[in-house]
């Protein structure tokens, strides 16, 4: 892991420059943002930040065994992306597509970060990862359709919480509970392009990285009945400590707590 320390980050400066844009006539320009520092620029500023980013995240972290390094990538696009942080993206776009998650894959996880983390994040992380993806030789084909062939819905689970936010939410916002069903869970939450499993462990670190733990409990719960494991979801938090901020994980730890305890 020390290697990729070294190989990977410098990999982040081949990325910076427009992503696409319009002409004046047309639109302000799209630009990607600036490129991630080298270890020896951070040295050049915090010697002790990179030394921790050199030995305890990248050589300790990325190698603890509660959760596969393909895993680690995932929650990691899901936080970077979900707080908008662009800077380090191109570098762990790469570190995924290295670590086996698949182009289609990450195009899937930020489709559904457009409904989790905002249109704007998804955008913006779509300016950084088109050049990625460029660089790399991904071509249309392996991307998502856009109509594809949905999965099974589980019709007794859905009506249940159709009915739920219908009784609690639809006075006072009908269109939020009608998109919710219709674009939500009739159709984004049955795109084949992430397992279920993996569609949950994207929004739950979405959730926690933006300290939204209150939506934690149902989500948390569909990810592990999809087969996300306690060991694994205790090591999400290890994880999302180092890239959402000690605060935010220490605020769904109780939250994460007591769906460990009700499940048992």
């Amino acid at each position: 892991m020390r290697k990729l320390a070294h190989t990977v980050v410098p990999l982040a400066l081949c990325f910076s420059g427009v992503a696409f844009g319009q002409g004046p006539a047309s639109g302000p320009e799209l630009s990607l943002p600036g490129s991630a520092p080298s270890l020896e620029q951070i040295r050049s500023v915090s010697p002790a930040l990179a030394s921790y980013t050199e030995n305890l995240v990248l050589e300790e972290v990325w190698n603890r065994p509660g959760l596969s390094a393909r895993d680690r990538s995932v929650v990691t696009l899901a936080a970077l992306i979900s707080r908008n942080q662009q800077v380090e993206l191109p570098y762990h776009v790469n570190l995924a597509l290295d670590n086996g998650v698949e182009p289609s894959e990450i195009s899937e996880l930020i489709t559904h970060l457009a409904f989790y983390s905002g249109w704007a994040n998804a955008i913006s992380a779509v300016a950084v990862t088109a050049n990625v993806f460029e660089a790399r030789g991904v071509k249309a084909s392996e991307l998502p359709a856009v109509s594809p062939e949905l999965l099974p819905l589980d019709k007794e689970a859905e009506v249940k919480r159709q009915t739920f936010v219908q009784d609690t939410f639809g006075e006072v916002s009908q269109g939020v509970v009608d998109y919710t069903e219709s674009a939500l869970f009739l159709d984004l939450w049955l795109r084949p392009g992430l397992k279920p499993r993996d569609r949950s462990l994207v929004t739950v670190s979405a959730l926690i990285s933006t300290g939204k733990v209150e939506q934690v409990p149902f989500h948390l719960n569909k990810a592990m009945t999809n087969g996300l494991s306690e060991e694994q979801a205790s090591e999400v938090l290890t994880h999302l400590a180092f890239y959402a901020g000690w605060p935010n994980v220490f605020s769904a730890m109780p939250v994460v707590k007591k769906v460990f305890a009700d499940r048992d």
